[in-house]
């Protein structure tokens, strides 16, 4: 983790994924790494996966698609939160899919998931060609960082047996 804090995966414009179960702490960490990089002078924008694909989705059907991607792939950082939380339909995984494409080598995105890489099928409607292409882009320069344990917000409600 405090490699990363140094930022050098920015100037190889590498890619960030945190992943691991709800309540342990990825979307805090990603947050603060995305934090970090706005001091050292670098552009973010923190998005989640299905806002990315809702507002996508209405501008192609207004044709500003093209202008709206340029939010997503033009900042230094983009920070796509809770991936594989919501289902997306045919759409929104080829929506989605320009997004990681476009960005790829050409900016760092940070990531938090909670779902293991062979399960984004799932994630991406099913599609193992897309998933596959997705993947590909996403990890050919990119720290995984798994994250296990309980979830902090259970962590007064679940009795220990």
């Amino acid at each position: 983790m405090q490699n990363l804090f140094r930022l050098a995966f920015l100037q190889d414009k590498a890619n960030v994924i945190f992943m691991g179960g709800a309540g342990l702490g990825k979307s805090h960490l990603a947050t603060a790494l995305a934090y970090e990089a706005c001091l050292a002078g670098h552009t973010v924008l923190f998005t989640t996966a299905i806002d990315i694909v809702n507002t996508l989705a209405v501008a192609q059907s207004t044709h500003r698609l093209k202008a709206e991607l340029r939010k997503y792939t033009s900042p230094s950082i983009a920070l796509i939160d809770e991936l594989g939380y919501l289902p997306i339909d045919k759409t929104g995984a080829d929506l989605l899919f320009q997004v990681f494409s476009q960005r790829y080598e050409n900016g760092s995105t940070i990531v938090t998931t909670n779902q293991a890489y062979k399960h984004w099928a799932k994630i991406f409607n099913n599609d193992a060609t897309l998933t596959s292409a997705v993947l590909d882009r996403l990890l050919h320069h990119a720290e995984t960082v798994t994250i296990e344990g309980k979830s902090y917000r259970m962590k007064d409600q679940i009795e220990e047996p």
